[in-house]
């Protein structure tokens, strides 16, 4: 944040281990404080709350940029997140909650708030409409680019994290997507469901194939899945059970998501010149999961 942008809090040095959550003036974006704030609670943190009126207010109210935020624009910024504040504190009231207003691209600026933070929040639009409105522009960029997890809260599909956690296993780079997961399980309370999905080399046309071949197939993948698996060891306490499913990954993670509390989800580098920043399968159940999703990133 630069200099000429004002910061409001309601508690000091909470930029270490917390949490941060945008919000605006729409109704799923208090819901995603709401689950951030819960969030923090259980972690025992403080949660910074960003507003962000983006680079184009100060034409949009007929002032020239180089004189800053208007003074309209920053009120309006201010009382959103005094809104935003009241909400939390009274609905937590053990949690420092800290505001930030910032005059930036609100995915910028999410990410520039979340520096020093462990996790960050967003909220999107709900089941309806196109694809593109659905997810929404800065939730997809956050999601696409931050360095740290991203949760994304979707319009009213929020339940209990402690109903269980769903991580979908890609290849043998999704430790740490593990590791996030069993985290969280821990805080919850939450068992832990580990899916690697597969499609056999038989589906590209042959009429038939041998079953050695199958089941050498198979036990490749599972050794995967078993290798993606091993920061299990380092939580005893959360049960944890892996599934090896032959299905499109999407289809599965989303069917999955129906009795869980939270999805998790590697983000692996963009592979080829013109791929998803997301990946398709990260993508898809963005758009069609039944709880929060978690993305984190594979460095």
């Amino acid at each position: 944040m630069s200099q000429e942008e004002p910061r409001t809090s309601a508690s000091r040095g909470t930029d270490r281990g917390c949490l941060v959550v945008g919000v605006d003036d729409t109704s799923y974006s208090w819901l995603a404080a709401d689950w951030a704030a819960s969030e923090a609670e259980r972690r025992g943190c403080g949660l910074k709350v960003v507003h962000a009126v983006g680079r184009g207010v100060d034409a949009a109210y007929g002032e020239p940029l180089e004189l800053g935020l208007t003074e309209r624009a920053m009120e309006a910024a201010v009382g959103v997140l005094d809104d935003a504040r009241a909400r939390l504190v009274v609905g937590h009231p053990g949690v420092p909650v800290e505001t930030e207003p910032a005059r930036d691209d609100p995915a910028e600026a999410l990410m520039s708030a979340a520096v020093d933070a462990d996790l960050i929040v967003v909220g999107t639009r709900g089941r309806g409409g196109f694809a593109e409105l659905l997810l929404g522009s800065v939730s997809r960029k956050v999601a696409a680019h931050a360095d740290r997890p991203v949760v994304v809260v979707r319009g009213d599909m929020v339940k209990a994290v402690g109903n269980g956690i769903v991580v979908g296993v890609r290849d043998e780079r999704d430790e740490e997507a593990v590791r996030f997961a069993l985290a969280e399980a821990e805080l919850h309370r939450a068992d832990v469901r580990l899916v690697h999905s597969w499609t056999p080399l038989a589906h590209t046309g042959l009429v038939t194939w041998q079953v050695s071949h199958l089941d050498e197939e198979r036990d490749a993948h599972a050794q995967l899945l078993n290798h993606a698996a091993r920061p299990v060891a380092e939580h005893p306490t959360v049960h944890v059970d892996t599934e090896l499913t032959v299905d499109s990954a999407a289809a599965a993670l989303v069917k999955a998501s129906d009795g869980a509390g939270l999805v998790v989800l590697p983000r692996h580098p963009v592979e080829g010149r013109f791929g998803l920043l997301l990946g398709s399968v990260v993508h898809a159940v963005l758009h069609h999961a039944s709880c929060p999703v978690a993305v984190v990133p594979v460095h």
